[in-house]
C-alpha cells in the first residue's frame, strides 16, 4: 500500500496569530459586517467553529487575504463576473439545507447540514486553489476528508465514480437564468480520487462558516485539480458505475476534460498554463504539477497519458 507523505508546517502557522487576534475586530468593521450578514446565524453566534483539530496539511505559504478570498470568485450561479458572487450571493439561504447520498450505495440517506458538521472532527487545512484561468490563492479551509462520508455510505462494488450536484434555484441564484451552463452544476471524481486523504468536504474558511459566494454551506475542495472541480453548494452526492458528464465537459469538451489535473505542460486552448498569478502578487510564478501536490497524488495516475486524459 502506498504511504502518502504530506508537507508539515508548524502548528502555529496553520492559523496565523495576527489573524486569530484580530478576527473579532475584523468582524466589527464594515467589510466584516457585510460578511457577517451572509453567514448562518447559529454558527456565527457561537463564534465560528471554535477549537479546530490540528492538522499537518498545509502549503507553508502566505495566505491570500480574506477580502480577496471572499470577493474574487468564480461561481456562475451568481454571474460570470469575478465580483458578481460577493454582490449577489446574499439571496442564498443556507438553512435548512440537505444533501442526499444516492446511487450505488448500501446506505442511501439524506443528511442535513448539521448532521454533516457532526460527522467527523473538523480541521483546518491550508490548500492552494488554482483556477484554470491561471490565477491562484492560498486558503485556510475547514472541513474533513470526504472519505469519511464515502465510507459511511458504503458504496457497492459497482461504484466507480462520485458525482456532485449543486443547488438549482434561479430565484436564489440569479446567474442560473443565463444559459452559460446547463443547470444544475455537476462535477465528478473517480472514487479513488474522492477517497484520497487530500479531498476535503469543506464547510468553512478562515475560522468561520463558508460565505455563500464561496460555496456555502458545503462544497468539496480537491487541491491538485483546477478550481472548477471543487463543486459548491452541494445538494446531492451520487455514486455511479459510469463516468458522469460534468457541466464544463458538456459546455466545452475541447477545453475541459473530466480529470482537470493541474498540468503546466497541457495548455488550455486559449491560454498557457505554464505560469500563474497568485492573487496579491504582481509577477507570475511557475505553475507546479498537480498544483504542488505531485508527491501525494501522482500514484493515482500512474501509466496514464495526462495530455489525453486532461
Amino acid at each position: 500500500m502506498k504511504t502518502y507523505r504530506y508537507p508539515k508546517i508548524p502548528a502555529g502557522e496553520i492559523t496565523p496569530k495576527p489573524l486569530f487576534l484580530t478576527r473579532r475586530k475584523f468582524m466589527q468593521t464594515a467589510g466584516g459586517a457585510a460578511l457577517a450578514a451572509l453567514l448562518p446565524p447559529p454558527l456565527l453566534a457561537a463564534g465560528g467553529f471554535g477549537q479546530l483539530k490540528k492538522s499537518e496539511f498545509g502549503a507553508g505559504e502566505e495566505l491570500t487575504p480574506l477580502k480577496s478570498v471572499t470577493g474574487y470568485n468564480n461561481f456562475y450561479e451568481f454571474g460570470t463576473g469575478k465580483d458578481d458572487p460577493a454582490a449577489r450571493a446574499g439571496s442564498l439561504k443556507t438553512r435548512p439545507w440537505t444533501v442526499s447520498i444516492e446511487g450505488e450505495v448500501k446506505k442511501p440517506i439524506t443528511l442535513d447540514i448539521d448532521q454533516i458538521l457532526k460527522m467527523a472532527p473538523l480541521e483546518e487545512r491550508i490548500y492552494r486553489l488554482r483556477c484554470v484561468e491561471a490565477w491562484s490563492m492560498v486558503i485556510p479551509w475547514i472541513g474533513f476528508p470526504l472519505a469519511e462520508l464515502v465510507k459511511r455510505a458504503e458504496p457497492t462494488g459497482n461504484a466507480k465514480y462520485v458525482e456532485f450536484v449543486s443547488l438549482h434555484d434561479p430565484a436564489q441564484m440569479p446567474g442560473q437564468k443565463s444559459p452559460v451552463l446547463e443547470w444544475p452544476y455537476r462535477e465528478g471524481l473517480r472514487i479513488d480520487e474522492a477517497m484520497h486523504p487530500l479531498t476535503l468536504l469543506t464547510v468553512g474558511l478562515y475560522g468561520d462558516v463558508l460565505p455563500p459566494q464561496n460555496g456555502a454551506p458545503v462544497r468539496v475542495v480537491v487541491p491538485w485539480k483546477y478550481g472548477f472541480k471543487s463543486a459548491k453548494s452541494i445538494v446531492a452526492i451520487r455514486f455511479l458505475e459510469q463516468q458522469p458528464t460534468t457541466s464544463w465537459m458538456q459546455a466545452g469538451p475541447q477545453e475541459y476534460g473530466f480529470y482537470a489535473n493541474v498540468n503546466p505542460e497541457v495548455d488550455h486552448p486559449r491560454w498557457s498554463q505554464a505560469k500563474e498569478r497568485r492573487i496579491g502578487e504582481f509577477l507570475k510564478r511557475k505553475t507546479l504539477m498537480f498544483n504542488g501536490y505531485a508527491e501525494q497524488v501522482a500514484p493515482l495516475y500512474a501509466g496514464m497519458d495526462l495530455a489525453r486524459y486532461f
